[in-house]
């Protein structure tokens, strides 16, 4: 059997939980095979504290489980993503422009003002 690992960092209790859930063992004999204390695994289970690699590891095997790595997709199609934003591009060209007025006047005529009046 095998846990396949897709999860995020935050997701480690997740794997933690699913590993358990799996191997069928209580949480002290879990532990027991994988050389941790109870707690700690407790604490991993809850998510306050998260396994190092080697010990999520030693935790799947422990429950006669292996992690496995496989690619990550993106969480976006990239060819969907690139047409969405061609169409709102073309959509934003085919809005009227309409120049913001000016909040301030240029800075030439500002100088050219305060030096007239000097």
């Amino acid at each position: 059997m095998a846990v396949r690992t897709t999860k995020s960092i935050a997701g480690s209790a997740a794997a933690v939980a699913e590993i358990l859930q799996r191997s069928g063992l209580s949480q002290a004999e879990l532990a027991r095979r994988a050389g941790i204390p109870r707690s700690v695994l407790n604490v991993y289970l809850r998510g306050h504290r998260e396994p190092g690699a080697d010990v999520l590891t030693r935790i799947a095997n422990a429950g006669g489980l292996e992690l496995q790595l496989q690619e990550r997709r993106p969480p976006v199609d990239p060819e969907r993503a690139s047409k969405i934003l061609v169409q709102v591009l073309e959509l934003a060209e085919a809005l009227p422009f309409r120049p913001r007025a000016e909040t301030f006047p240029p800075l030439v005529h500002r100088l050219g003002r305060e030096g007239a009046g000097a």
